[in-house]
Parts: structure tokens; sequence; C-alpha cells
């Protein structure tokens, strides 16, 4: 996972809300297998947007103050973030495109 970063509780506030660039979070499970499926996924839109959007994965069941805190019920939950705030929010399998899209507005 060479573009894509792990992220917890602990550090959720520094590599997410406190970074000038966009941020795509990962919200997923280890026993998701619609969350397995999209890790292939994230880690091309990582390796394709690198330089312009960070992107971080945060396991539900050990980030559980923060999911609990963006109201996470569904895995995978896609979230951008831009400034520190939610721009957008996809739950459930995706396709490319439309996390690409996202992207691209995060970072127009």
């Amino acid at each position: 996972m060479g573009n894509v970063v792990d992220v917890t509780d602990a550090t959720f506030e520094a590599e997410v809300l406190q970074t000038s660039e966009p941020v795509l979070v990962d919200f997923w499970g280890p026993g998701c297998p619609p969350c397995l499926q999209m890790a292939p996924v994230v880690e091309e839109l990582a390796a394709e947007n690198a330089g312009s959007i960070k992107v971080v994965k945060l396991n539900v069941s050990e980030g559980t103050d923060i999911a609990a805190g963006y109201g996470i019920t569904g895995i995978p939950t896609f979230m951008i973030f831009k400034n520190g705030e939610v721009v957008d929010r996809y739950i459930g399998f995706q396709p490319k495109g439309r996390l690409q899209e996202a992207i691209d507005q995060a970072i127009a």
C-alpha cells in the first residue's frame, strides 16, 4: 500500500483534518467482502492521483471513535475531506469512475 496511508483514531486528525490537500478516506473492515473488492480500486486511485489527493484507510473495528463520530453505519464508506470538512460521501461498492469524479471535483 505505497500510496495509501493507514490511519487510526490517534492519527486521523493529523492525517486528514489538518492537511492542506484533499483527502479520500476509505472506511473499511477486514470481514467485509465489498471492502476487500474495493481495495485494489482504492490503490489505483491513490497511485493515479498521487500529488493531488491523499488517500487513507481507516479500519472501522480499530478506529471506532472516528467511525462513530462520522456516523459510519455501513462499509465501505468513502468520504472526501477538503480543508477538514466532508465534501462528499459514498456508501457501498462504488465504480472507480464515480470516485474519480469526486476526486476531480475536490482538487478543482
